[in-house]
């Protein structure tokens, strides 16, 4: 009986880190996406340059984390390093782009911050390409 509930227990844990990983990088990437295609278009790029790398490596900086470290994500491949840029990315956008903005301005990116900040912390799960690697045969 211990075994069925630790067991049930883990499933549980599992499938809420596929919600939130899912969920949150799913999300994300509507904010991306955008950024991307502005990226690939060509063109003069404007765009905010918080950390003074210039326009153009910021807007890439920010595909990298609204774009490319999400889809890792998903696939549950890489989960905790993906993590980390998605992650730096809304701080920089909460505690630099937005820090003199009222706080409903810099809401959503800390909701992100704080998701992507857990999935640096507890991986993939089970449920994931990371599980299906580090998964030891029976």
């Amino acid at each position: 009986m211990s075994a069925l509930i630790e067991n049930l227990t883990r499933n549980i844990h599992d499938l809420g880190v596929l919600i939130l990983r899912v969920g949150m990088s799913g999300l994300m990437l509507t904010h991306g996406i955008p950024k991307l295609q502005k990226l690939v278009a060509g063109g003069e790029i404007q765009f905010p340059d918080p950390i003074g790398v210039g326009a153009t490596a910021s807007l890439a900086l920010a595909v990298l984390g609204e774009v490319v470290a999400p889809a890792f994500i998903i696939l549950g491949l890489f989960t905790r390093l993906a993590a980390i840029p998605a992650a730096a990315t809304m701080a920089v956008a909460a505690f630099v782009v937005h820090w003199s903005d009222p706080f409903g301005d810099k809401e959503l990116a800390l909701v992100y911050l704080v998701g992507f900040a857990v999935l640096v912390f507890t991986g993939a799960g089970h449920y994931s390409l990371d599980g299906l690697r580090t998964r030891r045969p029976a």
